[in-house]
């Protein structure tokens, strides 16, 4: 561990205009409070919150970050207090010290639906102060330095959590160098084979090519001294995790991978960095599509420099990143460049970029997402930006993630132009909607009045922007079709009870069922969120309640002791009439399978468990839920006149569910309460007998097994 004074030391290195007394005190502060506590190595607990500082140090920030770092953990770990801190070391630290540790109480890796809070409580956090993530990215980089001293299985999660989040978090910050090493952190420990396998290839490439590095970088300096620009010319082996995602991403193995190799070049001016960029290319052959200007079209986190993939000495593909040395700054530092300190003051980089800013940019669109799912769909799309610029026919760039499309394009110009788009133009040239764009191409969208999104847009558009949109428009559909729906499933319904369902039965249903309107009534009765039957028990109960001499649906089985509890297997939802069989499940009583059931098949040597049953002959009432497989022409009106031709047979719809959306055609699976096998046989035939319907089978699910 190094000392206090070597932390100052190194502190004032950038920043002669330190807190020494500050930074000295926090330090004592944090080793009392840490005092007796120890790491799973074994070593003091205070090494790893100085480890932190001395991270946060070599990135050049300010005192407040560096403190903060020393006292990351003492609200968390030990008795001091939010108000302790506060009036020790002032309000800004007691702020960013209470921001990280409610970072580490936030489960990242958790279920969907938390996971999203927490991403909320995440970046609600780095909108009040960035710092605080600055602070938890250094702690979470020790932690994985050091994770061999944990137990294999925390290893693995901790990993998994860095490689899903905290490392593309960095990379979305700019801080590629700390993103780099997370990725490969995480990879030694999730896959310690595959990265041991491309060391000993590297070693045995170098051992056959020689040094590579020294050649390639000394043959750009030759060219660049040739044009006269001065420059710094370095160059690197690519990373094992990055090799590792190249060649799953490319599905080649690594002897046919060719740019594993990265050569940076730094000049003084944005002039010489196409000086160098146009020397490079005269030396050697580019490779189509390898080309980015980040210089002219710079990232949201303030990144510029120009890429450029040239087929290099021996005709080996390098990578060449051009950029000056104030871009070179930003290009390490990411969005913490706003913080770091030159000669006791701030750094004045003209790249580098407001955090406020960049922040507002980043989450502007977060809080669009109605549910988890949706949220979670934005936080990724930000977390792992590969953006691709695009032009209007004006010559506007809008920046899209690659793997967009037009229709991605369209919603990004517009709500309203991607709803109405029908077409779209790249380069002048009619593409299908799904033609994903690539850089600097332009883009025209075609649109038509009266058009609305498709369902299968969703899987068409990459960007959360146009997800949501279109999901926001379906909806509104969906809501008007249910409501269609609903009145004509309330309808039957009300005809089997020889009552009319007017607008005032409905309302007043409506009202004692706690709804504000029959809208919203009508439109729950055709999502199956409710049934025709519940809205004629709170109107009619006596009707509702007349069921004649129909077998009560709890003792419908012959062969089961009193109060033995049973119910009807999902997989093959047996129906009265069928011949049936129980099998008996250790704290789930009996199960009724369909004597045909396939899922029988795996307790056949087991006889033991099987028991004799049959059905209570007799009528039994219309509870039977069964699962029909129906493709249906997609046609106004068709949905509603299906619904309303089971309805007179004397059967309820329970819920809906589509499996797939045509233009022509709909295929849903629709449940339906039935009596015995007799009533399914009598529907099935009324649906086969129409013309709208181009199949109908039954459903059974094997996977629903008990």
């Amino acid at each position: 561990m190094i000392t206090v004074d070597d932390l100052i030391a190194l502190v004032r290195a950038y920043n002669p205009n330190s807190n020494d007394a500050l930074i000295r005190s926090a330090w004592d502060y944090g080793a009392k409070a840490h005092e007796g506590q120890l790491r799973h190595s074994g070593e003091a607990y205070f090494t790893h919150p100085v480890a932190v500082a001395a991270i946060l140090a070599e990135q050049q920030l300010d005192d407040a970050t560096i403190i903060t770092a020393l006292l990351h953990d003492t609200i968390e770990d030990t008795g001091s207090t939010y108000s302790e801190i506060s009036k020790l070391f002032g309000e800004e630290i007691a702020e960013l010290v209470d921001g990280v540790t409610k970072l580490t109480n936030l489960q990242l890796s958790s279920t969907e639906t938390k996971q999203a809070e927490n991403f909320r409580k995440l970046f609600m956090a780095m909108s009040k102060d960035l710092r605080v993530i600055l602070v938890k990215l250094s702690d979470r980089l020790h932690n994985m330095r050091t994770i061999k001293s944990m137990r294999p299985e925390k290893q693995a999660q901790k990993a998994r959590e860095t490689m899903d989040i905290f490392a593309p978090l960095a990379g979305r910050m700019g801080m590629q160098w700390m993103r780099e090493e997370l990725e490969d952190l995480a990879f030694r420990v999730l896959n310690p084979e595959a990265r041991a396998s491309l060391m000993r290839r590297f070693i045995t490439l170098q051992r056959e090519t020689g040094d590579v590095i020294n050649k390639i970088t000394g043959d750009i300096r030759a060219e660049l001294k040739r044009v006269g620009i001065e420059a710094e010319v370095s160059g690197r082996a690519k990373k094992p995790y990055s090799i590792w995602r190249k060649m799953e991403e490319k599905k080649q193995g690594f002897s046919r991978l060719s740019d594993i190799y990265g050569f940076r070049v730094t000049c003084k001016s944005e002039q010489d960095c196409y000086g160098v960029l146009g020397a490079i290319h005269q030396r050697w052959r580019a490779v189509p599509g390898r080309f980015k200007d980040y210089i002219s079209q710079p990232k949201s986190n303030g990144y510029r420099s120009i890429h450029t993939t040239v087929s290099g000495r021996d005709g080996k593909r390098v990578e060449v990143q051009i950029r000056t040395d104030q871009m070179h700054e930003v290009a390490e530092a990411g969005v913490a460049a706003h913080w770091s300190y030159r000669d006791g003051v701030r750094a004045e980089n003209p790249f580098a970029v407001d955090p406020a800013r960049w922040i507002s940019t980043l989450t502007e669109r977060f809080g669009a997402g109605d549910d988890h799912d949706e949220f979670l769909e934005h936080v990724k799309l930000e977390m792992y930006p590969d953006q691709v610029f695009c032009f209007t026919p004006k010559g506007e760039v809008v920046k899209l993630p690659r793997g967009a499309t037009p229709l991605d394009f369209a919603f990004a110009i517009h709500t309203r132009i991607g709803a109405s788009c029908v077409g779209a133009k790249v380069d002048g040239i009619r593409v299908p909607l799904w033609t994903r764009l690539k850089n600097g191409q332009s883009v025209e969208v075609m649109t038509a009045e009266g058009q609305r999104p498709q369902a299968t847009w969703i899987d068409i558009v990459a960007t959360g922007r146009a997800k949501s949109a279109i999901r926001r428009s379906l909806r509104e559909e969906d809501r008007e079709r249910f409501v269609r729906l609903g009145r004509e499933l309330a309808r039957v319904a009300f005809d089997h009870v020889g009552k009319r369902a007017t607008d005032k039965a409905l309302t007043t249903a409506a009202h004692h069922m706690g709804l504000p309107d029959a809208t919203e009534l009508l439109a729950r009765l055709g999502s199956a969120e409710m049934t025709a039957r519940e809205v004629i028990q709170v109107l009619y109960p006596k009707l509702a309640d007349k069921k004649g001499d129909e077998i009560d649906a709890a003792r419908a089985i012959v062969g089961l002791d009193p109060d033995q509890p049973f119910r009807r297997a999902a997989c093959c939802g047996p129906l009265p009439g069928e011949r049936i069989v129980g099998i008996t499940y250790r704290g789930q009583g009996v199960v009724i399978h369909a004597i045909a059931c396939e899922a029988l098949a795996e307790v056949e040597d087991q006889p033991e468990r099987w028991v004799d049953l049959q059905w209570h002959s007799g009528t039994h009432p219309p509870v039977h839920t069964v699962g029909m497989d129906l493709t249906i022409r997609n046609d106004a009106g068709v949905l509603g006149h299906i619904c309303t031709l089971i309805g007179e047979q004397g059967a309820n719809i329970s819920d809906l569910h589509f499996l797939d959306r045509k233009q022509d055609f709909y295929r849903l699976i629709v449940d339906v309460d039935l009596r015995d096998i007799e009533h399914l046989h009598s529907v099935t035939l009324a649906l086969e007998a129409e013309s709208d319907v181009a199949m109908v089978e039954r459903h059974r699910d094997l996977n629903r097994r008990p």
